[in-house]
């Protein structure tokens, strides 16, 4: 005979499985979130040394932010519903409704001012990396192929010779004409050198395929589009060497195409640019 207090065993069985659901979902948030601290302590972004990758910074970590704290409160919200609603008697029912207006509404004014908050400082930080330099900002041409890069100085007079990739050759590297006006002093070398806290504004170019020149220190990433010169700035602030890479995959030989970006004080970049190893 059963117990008056006795539920059947598969109303048990809810039970039990509603417990489960809710321990699952708990422990898979402490565990995103134990592993997140953990990262954040041997795996995170390496120091920044650009004025503009601090901002950039900045917003990430208000992105993330908020992200991390709408991930664990749904998740405790869903362990909670898993736990306080489960079944545990056999009178017992799950309640269903369609739809509630204000709920809905509420949650979707709510993202959508975030996501417009957030839209306005990444599109304003964007037109600034985009726009025009400070007056005084070095200015260099980067060009990709397959499998390198190429660094474009104006030299001493200032002038930045015109480039015509479908001439470039050995002889007349990126298809500059050492006889024409403002060619004769430039400088074109295999490593980027830049000086601490000048403003640069890099015209950067491809001779082949779609690249995308990135600097992890800097939180720097632009693609390099064959037929267009993307113009960009930026402001070193720590002296100091740093690796560049090619974010886009651009043939076979994508794994091999590096280089260095050394960041220097102004007297060693004039005594790198004098030295006869450079020209």
């Amino acid at each position: 005979m059963e117990h008056p207090g006795a539920e059947a065993p598969e109303v048990q069985a809810h039970a039990r499985h509603g417990v489960a659901v809710a321990v699952l979902v708990w422990a898979v948030t402490a565990a995103a979130v134990v592993a997140t601290v953990v990262a954040t302590k041997h795996w995170w972004l390496p120091p920044v040394a650009s004025t503009q990758g601090m901002a950039i910074d900045r917003l990430f970590l208000v992105v993330f932010s908020i992200i991390s704290v709408v991930f664990v409160l749904v998740h405790l919200l869903l362990g909670f519903t898993a736990m306080r609603f489960r079944q545990t008697s056999a009178a017992q029912r799950a309640a269903h409704w369609h739809e509630n207006r204000r709920l809905e509404a509420g949650w979707t004014i709510a993202t959508a001012g975030i996501l417009i908050v957030l839209t306005i400082f990444g599109g304003s930080l964007w037109l600034q990396v985009h726009g025009s330099p400070p007056s005084g900002a070095m200015t260099v041409e980067v060009v990709a192929q397959q499998f390198g890069w190429q660094f474009h100085y104006p030299g001493p007079d200032g002038v930045l010779a015109p480039v015509d990739l479908t001439r470039d050759s050995f002889r007349s590297p990126l298809g500059i004409q050492r006889a024409e006006r403002g060619a004769a002093d430039d400088v074109i070398t295999n490593e980027l050198h830049l000086v601490v806290n000048r403003p640069v504004r890099l015209l950067i170019r491809s001779k082949d395929v779609i690249h995308s020149f990135y600097v992890p220190h800097f939180r720097f990433k632009q693609d390099a589009v064959p037929g267009r010169v993307t113009q960009v700035w930026f402001t070193p602030t720590r002296t100091g060497t740093y690796p560049i890479a090619c974010a886009e995959l651009c043939g076979v030989g994508h794994f091999v195409m590096a280089s260095t970006l050394k960041v220097e004080t102004p007297d060693q970049f004039e005594a790198w640019m004098a030295s006869p190893g450079t020209r």
